[in-house]
């Protein structure tokens, strides 16, 4: 393995930076030496530094939107979004942390009480994703500050150079520095961390194959606390609906955005038989406007490039293979030039292959599924081992009714996009997209366990029966 770390712009093919792997070992001693006194910190002392570090956010947030925006390759509109989700997070998980793991306590008889409070675990490792590089992996690491973690963060070896400006607004905020500590490196240095004799917890996001291995590694550890977000095969349903405009609006918002690389980007449109045509048709329209571009072109574009040339090859293979199996092409995907991960959307009707693949096709292009009866929409977008969003466009109330009782998902809209998920509400799923630990909201229940005691200020006991007279 090579000691240097290299990542380069999606967009151009240019180095954007040049760094070592990282001394695993050696970050998580750090943390486990800072972390008793960040734990013992009053928590008011924690909310005011971490709310420092949303200041220091805020005044680097055009840097550090450049900065994503080279990297990942998204729009700059769209890294600026980003930012602003970070620099949130902390008002958020105040909310948050006081809501779910507030302090509680009750009086009983004779001056005794009960209370239920909560202690942080100790040091978590936090893995983070390409897609996302500062907002997703940050949604882990200030809950579990917050609560009193220390934290080590492994960005993805495809974006180095935003986890490392992340962590260095940290320290500028005062966040001691053993306190939040960084891993740069790639499978193997995520693998040793994941299994560090000194770590207390994992927090994933990531794609399904690295959350199973990791659950797999721990599986003999029931004493860490493990939270896996890994992505979804998410089905967006169209029914009875006359609004085209505003149904293919919704449908190429949650198949396209961040050019296909959200986790909860739609890749299956199931839709009504006597619908699809007209549908279809005003899909691949708003799709065929769309602008593909880098992050600072002018107009700016919709998406950019997918994150590698690898990724770009893989989801040019699976477009062909859909087609040669029995799929048929409503929208062609195609790479403009070889060099660069460019990719223009794809849209694929596979209502005919009979062995349909249940994978996260992680870029822009989305497959249809026509059905001819709600039940047998429902079933396909339960035909999947994934379960993490689902929306229904169009229908009526009852229909939704049905909708929400009878699919498989973590979040399920009406007439929404299956992406953008409210900061103020859960976000996991069930099967291969979780592991019934939702982040974003709920992410305080991972980043603190609850204590029940019960208390008095003297020692008092009795015992009524079993004793033997004294003598």
């Amino acid at each position: 393995m090579s000691s240097e770390l290299i990542s380069v712009e999606p967009a151009t093919g240019a180095e954007l930076w040049r760094g070592t792997h990282g001394d695993v070992d050696a970050e998580v001693a750090a943390a486990r030496e800072a972390w008793p006194e960040w734990a013992a910190l009053a928590f008011a002392k924690r909310v005011d530094l971490l709310k420092r570090f949303a200041e220091r956010l805020k005044a680097n947030g055009e840097p550090l939107a450049e900065l994503i925006a080279r990297e990942t390759g998204k729009p700059l509109w769209e890294a600026r979004t980003e930012v602003e989700s970070v620099a949130n997070k902390v008002d958020i998980s105040m909310k948050s942390y006081a809501e779910r793991t507030a302090q509680r306590r009750s009086e009983g008889a004779m001056g005794s009480r009960t209370a239920v409070r909560h202690k942080p675990h100790g040091v978590l490792a936090v893995l983070g994703p390409y897609n996302f590089p500062a907002h997703l992996p940050n949604g882990h690491m200030i809950p579990a500050l917050l609560a009193g973690n220390a934290v080590v963060f492994k960005p993805s070896e495809k974006t180095p150079a935003v986890g490392e400006m992340l962590i260095n607004l940290y320290r500028e905020a005062g966040i001691p520095e053993g306190v939040v500590r960084i891993v740069q490196g790639g499978p193997e240095e995520g693998k040793a961390l994941v299994v560090h004799r000194d770590i207390d917890g994992v927090l994933f996001t990531g794609s399904a194959r690295a959350g199973i291995a990791i659950n797999r590694a721990l599986a003999a550890r029931p004493d860490r606390i493990v939270a896996l977000e890994m992505g979804g095969n998410n089905p967006i349903v169209a029914w009875d609906t006359a609004d085209m405009t505003n149904a293919a609006t919704l449908i190429v918002q949650s198949a396209f955005l961040s050019a296909g690389q959200r986790c909860s980007n739609a890749r299956r449109l199931i839709v009504k038989e006597e619908l699809a045509q007209p549908l279809l048709e005003a899909v691949r329209k708003l799709t065929d406007r769309l602008i593909v571009g880098a992050p600072h072109d002018e107009p700016q574009p919709y998406m950019g490039p997918v994150i590698d040339n690898d990724t770009a090859d893989g989801l040019m293979e699976s477009f062909l293979y859909l087609i040669s199996n029995g799929g048929t092409a409503i929208r062609f995907m195609t790479r403009p030039d070889e060099r660069l991960p460019f990719l223009t959307p794809g849209i694929v009707d596979i209502t005919n292959i009979a062995e349909r693949p249940d994978v996260e096709l992680f870029g822009p292009l989305l497959q249809v599924v026509r059905v001819p009866d709600f039940d047998a929409a429902i079933a396909e977008a339960n035909a999947t081992a994934y379960g993490l969003s689902a929306s229904l466009i169009g229908g009526n109330a009852k229909d939704y009714d049905t909708f929400w009782a009878n699919v498989r998902a973590g979040v399920i809209n009406w007439n929404k996009p299956t992406n953008g998920a409210a900061s103020n509400q859960p976000f996991g799923g069930v099967g291969l997209s979780g592991n019934h630990r939702p982040s974003a909201y709920y992410a305080a229940d991972y980043c603190a366990y609850p204590v029940s005691s019960s208390e008095a200020d003297a020692p008092r006991a009795t015992i009524g029966i079993g004793l033997a007279n004294e003598y």
